[in-house]
């Protein structure tokens, strides 16, 4: 059995694979055919020696994705609706700001895309936790508890939000897609020519995939954050932020060695990200997996065997 480094995401009506030099997304056209976008992407984890060191490449690698991801669904989201709507004329706000920037209005849009989402994610899954937890202070003196406590209700928060975003019926085609992306990957790894017959047997759960790279931080988290002590609430607010790259890039390790590695100690450890896996992948239909496999072959020349 081969490993790889490359992966994907989901995308609207596609998938897009990311290879260490570059990236191609396939998108299922709203008239039937699969459009193939490749272009070169080398990840900031490998442009400076300083970024390639372990856990700051985390640190970096979250970045990345975090951009490559918004752009990503962006870009599918065009390709995908060309011909079925007028083009998008931008606002005179969204002039006025690329004429201030000097960036076009899709990264503008892009960058705030980017920003709202990491502020609500803060917002919603650490200083939340942390306030809730500060209010059984009184009942409970040990820091050590209360930072548990703290870290149950942040993955009691996520469960809660994934199930609930499960429930939405647009989202269960990208869940399809996420599906397609793990079961080509395994097809690849298994040294099977890609064809949907070979993938369709595999699984929808991947040891590499992103729902485990969260899963990890929310549990990294409650072991550093409870380095901090408990302080008042600008403390434990302030020591979280400054420790979230940190934590990224350990669990972004741990993720890396689950990929490269069928230990018994790293099965155990990503079982309960397999298991989330289960809300955020669907069984995929032939056509996705013809999608997927159309992404995976536009970015896998010369990059399949590349372990970075």
């Amino acid at each position: 059995m081969r490993k790889t480094k490359i992966g994907g995401q989901a995308v609207i009506e596609g998938v897009m694979m990311k290879g260490p030099r570059s990236m191609a997304m396939a998108i299922r056209k709203s008239d039937g055919t699969i459009e193939v976008v490749k272009k070169p992407s080398v990840p900031l984890s490998q442009r400076h020696p300083l970024l390639k060191l372990p856990i700051i490449r985390g640190m970096a690698s979250f970045v990345d994705s975090l951009i490559t991801g918004m752009t990503s669904l962006t870009d599918s989201a065009k390709i995908y609706g060309e011909g079925l709507e007028e083009e998008y004329k931008p606002s005179r706000f969204e002039r006025f700001l690329s004429e201030k920037t000097g960036m076009n209005v899709d990264d503008i849009g892009i960058a705030f895309a980017v920003i709202i989402a990491v502020v609500l994610a803060v917002a919603f899954f650490v200083l939340l936790p942390t306030y809730v937890a500060g209010l059984l202070q009184q009942a409970i003196t040990s820091p050590l508890a209360l930072n548990l406590i703290e870290g149950v209700i942040r993955i009691a928060l996520f469960l809660g939000y994934m199930v609930l975003v499960t429930r939405m019926k647009d989202i269960q085609r990208v869940f399809e897609y996420h599906g397609a992306e793990h079961k080509v990957i395994h097809c690849f790894e298994h040294e099977e020519e890609l064809t949907v017959e070979n993938a369709r047997k595999y699984t929808t759960l991947h040891p590499r995939c992103g729902t485990n790279f969260l899963l990890l931080v929310l549990v990294v988290s409650i072991v550093l954050f409870s380095f901090l002590g408990w302080g008042n609430i600008l403390w434990r607010t302030v020591g979280r932020l400054l420790l979230l790259p940190v934590v990224a890039g350990l669990a972004y390790e741990l993720i890396r060695w689950a990929g490269s590695s069928d230990a018994l100690i790293v099965r155990i450890i990503s079982w309960p990200g397999l298991m989330l896996q289960k809300l955020t992948t669907r069984q995929p239909d032939d056509q996705q997996l013809e999608v997927a496999i159309a992404a995976f072959n536009g970015v896998a020349d010369g990059e399949e065997d590349i372990w970075m």
